[in-house]
């Protein structure tokens, strides 16, 4: 049969590329259609090199074209990424900061900004000099978390030149976008204006001299992780996942995409967070909610350390809804629980650095390297 050029530009109307809002065809990113016979060849343009929007948008329109059009059509997608100028990144190191922690989790919900919070003022409380990045774009919750929402960051001169001063809070400098929208006003950007506006907070802040700057990075594995990825040298990433089946899945392709040959960067380790809960009526039991040492055992099968676990622990929610972090509290089994995780984390820094090369640059960035954690 030979197929209609027209037929199939109607069809691929009906798909939508993640992110864009508009069909393919109207968004203009089906840059020809041409066929010969019953072959078709569909030219696309995509705005992202995320390698699983481009499979997506692959996929769908094989299946689209079989299903409206033609099961017997022998179908070839070419994709081509154009990156828009404004949101690509050079990648440089920060003067002064010494390591650069991801925090990341395929699943948004497991806890990843309560322990990113609660890892930075337990480093602080070690007397490392710590920031935290709050890269959340479209869900900050640093804000909240520290207690400074109502917080505006001024502008300050630095060797002649305007920076943002980050607000600090318990000992940690951050900046999120948060502190630029009101409570209530959703944050609607493009991949392109995201990356701008992590492009200003990193680079367009006086940071000063840190040991440890933590990135708060928003779920899954997309636009925003790539943009950090051409930003800066990341020192190294820790994924943070609850037991269930549901949340290991997200979290193993959270630690796959930091180990892709042309990302290349080290998985420091695994925490599970909801790990269990202990009655107050009976503390020697624990009830394993979520399912038992799934983010354990996923550390086992991926080779990658496990950094500890987290109990489910009413203290913790209030002291992050309150903007009290749960580690503050002296004393207490909540601090000595993320006590043990940051020496862990620490140690793996210095494993890390003692044993490894900088960061290598990836295809998409330039990356350069970054000292080592000294051991006390």
């Amino acid at each position: 049969m030979k197929l209609d050029r027209k037929e199939i530009l109607k069809a691929l109307e009906t798909i939508t590329i993640a992110g864009e809002g508009k069909n393919m065809v109207e968004s203009g990113a089906v840059a020809n259609v041409l066929t010969f016979g019953d072959e078709v060849v569909v030219d696309l343009v995509l705005h992202t090199p995320a390698m699983h929007i481009k499979k997506r948008a692959e996929d769908d329109i094989k299946k689209t074209i079989h299903e409206l059009i033609s099961t017997d059509a022998k179908i070839k997608v070419n994709i081509k990424v154009e990156t828009p100028e404004k949101a690509e990144i050079k990648g440089r190191a920060i003067p002064g900061i010494k390591n650069i922690i991801a925090v990341a989790s395929g699943k948004g919900g497991v806890g990843k900004s309560t322990v990113t919070a609660n890892i930075a003022v337990t480093l602080a409380k070690m007397g490392f000099k710590v920031g935290v990045l709050d890269a959340d774009i479209y869900g900050p919750s640093m804000p909240i978390m520290f207690d400074v929402e109502n917080e505006k960051p001024v502008s300050i001169t630095v060797d002649g030149k305007s920076k943002m001063k980050p607000i600090e809070s318990y000992e940690i400098k951050m900046l999120s976008i948060g502190f630029f929208t009101a409570p209530s006003q959703a944050v609607i950007w493009r991949g392109p204006m995201a990356a701008k506006a992590l492009n200003q907070m990193i680079f367009d802040a006086d940071w000063g001299e840190l040991d440890f700057m933590l990135l708060d990075l928003p779920p899954g594995t997309g636009d925003i992780h790539l943009s950090i990825m051409q930003s800066l040298p990341i020192t190294g990433a820790v994924v943070v996942s609850t037991p269930q089946a549901v949340a290991l899945a997200d979290a193993k392709k959270g630690v796959s995409m930091f180990m892709q040959d042309n990302i290349n960067v080290p998985v420091l380790g695994i925490i599970e967070n909801m790990a269990y809960f202990t009655p107050e009526e009976l503390p020697n039991n624990k009830y394993y909610i979520f399912g038992q040492e799934g983010a354990k055992n996923l550390a086992a099968d991926l080779d990658v350390p496990f950094l500890g676990e987290v109990p489910i622990v009413q203290s913790i929610r209030e002291a992050g809804d309150y903007g009290r972090p749960a580690a503050l509290q002296t004393a207490s089994p909540i601090e000595a629980v993320f006590e043990e995780i940051t020496r862990n984390v620490v140690q793996e820094v210095v494993n890390r650095n003692e044993s490894l090369p900088a960061t290598e640059a990836i295809k998409i960035t330039t990356m350069a390297g970054c000292s080592a954690v000294k051991k006390n």
